[in-house]
This record gives C-alpha cells, structure tokens and sequence, in this order.
C-alpha cells in the first residue's frame, strides 16, 4: 500500500473536520418554546457525547498498526430519562469498548420515543451516521442496545461495516477473561445462544448440501446446518456444566449441613468486589482496574471476633442491561448469591451513578431470586469519592457504609456489621464436655456462639447457641 503524501493527510483531515462539524453544532432554544418544541429540536440530528473519543493522538501511523485497535463509533437511543442518564449509559458503553480492546472515536445518541424497528436509530440518522463513520475512519459501530437479527442486517447492510450491540459486546469480554473450565463452558453456551437466532448468510452459504439423483428438493440449507451445530454443541456444554455444578453443590450442601453462614459479595462491575474480598480475608484474588476483570466465583473462610466461622464469596460482577443469556448460562455461578445468608453488596462510590448502579444490581439479583435475602451496601472508593454523593446514598440506604478497600477506612464498622447480621443458632444449651471430646468443643466454636466457656476439673463447661443438630449431637452432655 503507498503511504500518503503529507498534502493528502492535510486534505483527509480537513474533510474529516468539515464532515464532524455538521453534527457537533450547538441549537440554541430560546426560553419561549414549549416543551413539545423542545422535544422536536432534540430530535433534529444525532447528539454528539462530548469526551468519550479515546483516539490515540500522539502515535506513528506504523505503531498504531502494530496495535490493531478496533476503531469503533458508538451510538445510543434516548428513549426514557435525563440527558445525564443517557450520557452515564454511553460513557459505560465506551468503557465496555475499551474493555474489549478498542478505540473509541464517537459517541453518538439519538433521542426518540422508542428504538427505530427497522435500524434502531431510524433511517434517516442512518445516513448521518455513515458520514461520521467514513469521516473518522472506524471498521466498527457498537449500539447501546441489544439488535434484532433484522436491524443487524439493516444498519450494516447501510453503514458498510461492522455493527455490534451491546450483548454482544460484554460476551467478549467475558470470552477474553474467562479462565476455569466453567467459565469459559458458561460463555460459549451464551454466545450460542446468542448467535443461534443471528445466523446469516447469503449466495451459495444458503444453498442446497447437494443436488442431482438423490439431492433434488428442499434439501438443507447451509444455515440449518451451522444451526444443528449450534444446538449440538449448547447441549454438550449443557451437560458439562450440570457435571462441574455437581462440585459446587456438594460443597455448598456441606457448608449448609454444618450451619456455616456464607456471604455473597456482590456489586457492579469494578466496584471492588475482589479488593474486598482479599481486605477482608487475604484470599490474593486478582484486582484489575478494568471491567468484568474475574468471572470465576472464590469462596473463602472468614471468623468472627467471637469464633464462629462463615464463609466469603465473590461473584461475577453486573452491568445495567446484563444479558440474559450470560445470567442463564452463569446459573450455577449465580446461585452463591440466590443461596447465600447475607449479600454485602458493593457499590462505587466515586461513580457519577451510584444508586443508577444499586438499582441495576438489585434487578439481577431479583432475577435470580435473591430478593428477599438481608443485604449490606459497602459504599466504597470514599477515599476519592464526593462527599455529597456519599451523603446522598447513604440517605437513601440506611445499611450503607462508607468504606475505602485502598485504604481501609470503614473497614472495621463494615466487619462489624457483617457479623451482626449473620444469622445466629437458635438453640441455647448447657454442657459439660469431657476433655477427650475436644472435637465437640471445636465444632461449637467454629458452628455455634459462644455465651460461657469454663474449664472444670471433669471437663470444659459451655453455655452456647447450636442449631439443631448439633443441639442433638450434645444432648448426652447437657447439664440442667
């Protein structure tokens, strides 16, 4: 490919400059105009996000092909709430982008009553759009939302290049960053689900498998063929993950037929979740900076001051819009959540949306029914966070607390808090257990709570709180 000469790159540029202009000009409304005329003026052309562009300004034209970034425009449709919510939604969208491994050139948003049928962001803004894509050269366009198969067709049948949505998007990333043998299992039965309705092709790609004596009528098409292939292969991943579920159930029967307490920690999507978990218990977790950085659930042990053991559990992390096929296929993954005592539910503090973000995470968690399970908010990030967003949360939410995992501030209170509302046995007793039966004494320690202990001349004397099977476990021991 001949390189360009200094005067063509001069000329692209200008081209490019004189194409942006016509969507980044500012309408003024007069205070006059009614709302309905106001509505019409939003509707006039696409809204341009300012500062979402992640172009890279200061490379070489060799490096920036040595890093193969996709170069991606991004475009949303306003449908309900405030501009800044829109604005939050997209701004989430470019961090996915990044996330994925690429370069964000613009962002885009198109208000409207309801996503367009045909092409989401209706036909006549699809015409605006390929000027901004061939303006600033992107191979991609991502839409903040999820596409029918036809308006995937549509919008790239128009633009010419690439158009992804939004679940396709997060599915990979999280294909990137699984790691176990579950994880990447959870994933790809996602994305067959997902591609199983997208399937496209066209020419000989939908033609008969064979013709002549033998293959003449219908026959079958190359797609039904890739389509049975999907189903196949949905169904093989099926079965495996049922057979690695069978693990995590067996543990988790264990923890429950010990009366072990477990806490979930969940939370949105680089709130801190791993962070957490490793102030809390050391577990050495990866922590990255980034979004959907770990899949795969780590369940750890913790104690409280008074000896009773629980366990700590981090799951995957949740975005607004979450698929469902990744909520479906990260079932199993999910349930440390729907099966847990307590949620201690993270949230980040220093982000423009916070109480956007608890609503968001509460709607999964309902989805996967863990409603009705008491839940802890640790507001954390206070370090670097606005005050009066902090406040602002923590009048809404009375059970927050605000925390810093980077700093341990709010550390303790939140310990403390955890361990008041994990659930207590409910049945008291009084023993006195002979010193060869130490491993009695050991199991109220670790499963009960502790009122009395008192080492006597026959044995060590408790008064404690059991469950139930343990309670009938030490009835040989009862003293009255």
């Amino acid at each position: 490919m001949a390189k360009r000469s200094e005067e063509e790159y001069d000329q692209l540029l200008q081209e490019s400059a004189e194409v942006a202009a016509q969507f980044d000009s500012d309408i003024f409304i007069p205070d006059s105009f009614d709302s309905t005329q106001r509505d019409l003026s939003d509707r006039q052309a696409l809204r341009r996000v300012i500062g979402l562009s992640t172009e890279l300004t200061d490379i070489s034209e060799a490096e920036y092909r040595k890093l193969r970034l996709e170069r991606v425009v991004l475009v949303g449709v306003w449908t309900e709430g405030t501009i800044k919510d829109a604005e939050n939604s997209m701004a989430e969208l470019a961090a996915l982008a990044e996330t994925a491994g690429s370069e964000v050139l613009e962002a885009l948003i198109q208000r409207r009553d309801k996503p367009d049928p045909s092409t989401f962001i209706g036909s006549g803004k699809v015409s605006e759009l390929k000027g901004v894509v061939k303006a600033t050269g992107a191979d991609t366009v991502i839409c903040d939302g999820e596409l029918s198969p036809g308006q995937l067709r549509n919008l790239e049948d128009k633009v010419k290049v690439k158009v992804v949505d939004r679940t396709a998007l997060i599915l990979d990333i999280f294909a990137q960053h699984a790691k176990s043998k579950e994880g990447k299992a959870q994933v790809e039965l996602a994305q067959g689900s997902y591609m199983l309705p997208r399937l496209r092709g066209w020419g000989d790609s939908l033609s008969r498998q064979a013709g002549g004596i033998g293959g003449r009528g219908p026959g079958e098409t190359k797609i039904e063929v890739d389509r049975r292939r999907i189903r196949d292969k949905m169904a093989k991943l099926r079965r495996e993950i049922n057979e690695m579920k069978v693990a995590r159930d067996t543990k988790r029967r264990e923890r429950k037929r010990n009366s072990i307490p477990s806490v979930a920690i969940a939370g949105y999507t680089n709130a801190g979740k791993s962070s957490l978990l490793n102030r809390l218990t050391n577990a050495g977790v990866l922590v990255q900076n980034a979004l959907f950085a770990t899949l795969d659930p780590t369940v750890r042990k913790s104690e409280t001051k008074d000896g009773r053991v629980y366990t700590l559990s981090d799951t995957v992390g949740f975005v607004k819009h979450l698929p469902h096929e990744l909520i479906d296929a990260f079932k199993s993954t999910l349930e440390e959540v729907s099966g847990s005592d307590l949620i201690v539910h993270v949230v980040d503090g220093s982000h423009q949306d916070p109480l956007g973000q608890i609503k968001a995470v509460r709607e999964v968690i309902r989805d996967i029914g863990g409603e009705k399970i008491p839940e802890i908010i640790a507001l954390n990030k206070a370090d670097i966070a606005d005050p009066e967003v902090m406040r602002l949360v923590m009048r809404e939410e009375p059970d927050a607390y605000p925390v810093s995992v980077h700093t341990g501030a709010g550390i303790p209170a939140l310990i403390a808090a955890i361990e008041a509302s994990l659930p207590r046995p409910k049945v008291e007793i009084q023993t006195l257990i002979p010193y060869n039966r130490g491993d009695l004494v050991s199991r109220i320690h670790e499963e009960g709570e502790i009122l009395r202990e008192e080492h006597l001349e026959d044995g060590t004397a408790l008064r404690a709180r059991v469950d139930g099977a343990l309670a009938h476990l030490l009835e040989k021991y009862v003293r009255v």
